[in-house]
């Protein structure tokens, strides 16, 4: 008997994962070896099918997927069982995983069809359902995450992400007005570095800072050390934030992070992350910037920098 083999919308379906989320785990971790077709589609088995939905389960109760995405199924298994006697919050956290992967696929959708109504109109109600922390972290994040990963591999064009930026900016300024800072907030002012076009990461931001109360000026992308810091001069700010996704070789960028550094006062932090971070970690060190790696992260030090100096 021949073994039925899906694709991987099918698969997204059953798994309540993202064909991103798939996509990752296979090529980055190896949890799943798919076959392909001539035309180069992938064909999940229902043995791979049961992996990746046990991986999902784990997961959700705290194991890495770097660690368990190569163990063997029955290994998966056991790890499932012990998760679901020691979580009474099981089964919330697998609605909650569909919940997201539902809204993250037909923001994808709209994306890829240029469809800024729907688009919107997901948001919309992933930020009535979810809340606002809830629309950032489990959904616009990651929609950044995956609109970046398919511009890289040609699924989609330069001219899909803008739009994507463009609704997402106009969207995420009038769900923030509501949480704008007074004058009296301390002031924090957002960028990209220069020769950093991609705008996602920094809008998401803009937003979370508003939602927790700061005062934001948001400046937009690829801007020189010499600007940044002289609106950060101007507005008094306590701190600067930078959003590096592309490209992560820019020979450039040291010295414009350097400059940036030497132009602000010593009491302003720098706040920097994105998918490209990691590619300058020596020089981010050097100059003392706190890398963030997610926005609930980010959320803690800009609730950490707003607290009064112990004496």
């Amino acid at each position: 008997m021949i073994e039925a083999h899906q694709a991987i919308k099918v698969v997204a379906r059953r798994t309540g994962l993202t064909a991103h989320v798939i996509r990752i785990w296979e090529k980055r971790y190896g949890a799943v070896e798919p076959e392909r077709t001539g035309t180069n589609r992938r064909l999940y088995s229902n043995e791979q099918i049961e992996r990746l939905i046990l991986l999902r389960d784990i997961t959700q109760n705290g194991h890495r997927i770097s660690h368990v995405a190569k163990l063997p199924t029955d290994k998966l298994r056991e790890l499932s069982k012990e998760s679901l006697t020691t979580n009474d919050h099981t089964p919330r956290a697998q609605t909650e995983a569909r919940t997201d992967s539902n809204f993250l696929e037909e923001c994808i959708t709209s994306v890829k069809s240029l469809d800024s109504r729907a688009l919107k109109e997901t948001l919309k109600r992933a930020g009535i359902e979810l809340g606002a922390q809830g629309l950032l972290q489990r959904v616009i994040a990651p929609l950044a995450q995956v609109i970046g990963e398919l511009w890289c591999d040609g699924t989609i064009t330069a001219a899909h992400e803008h739009f994507a930026s463009a609704v997402i900016r106009i969207f995420l300024g009038h769900a923030a007005r509501p949480f704008a800072g007074t004058d009296s907030a301390p002031a924090i002012i957002i960028a990209t570095p220069s020769g950093q076009i991609h705008e996602l990461g920094a809008l998401l931001v803009s937003a979370t800072a508003a939602n927790l109360g700061w005062h934001v000026t948001y400046l937009g992308v690829s801007l020189q050390a010499a600007e940044i810091a002289g609106i950060a001069l101007q507005k008094h700010a306590r701190a600067v934030a930078l959003s590096l996704v592309y490209p992560e070789d820019d020979p450039h960028m040291e010295g414009e992070l350097m400059r940036l550094r030497e132009s602000l006062p010593p009491d302003v932090t720098l706040v920097i992350g994105g998918r490209a971070m990691p590619a300058y970690h020596d020089v981010l060190e050097k100059i003392g910037a706190k890398q963030v790696n997610n926005l609930a992260q980010l959320c803690t030090i800009l609730d950490e920098m707003r607290k009064p100096a112990k004496k």
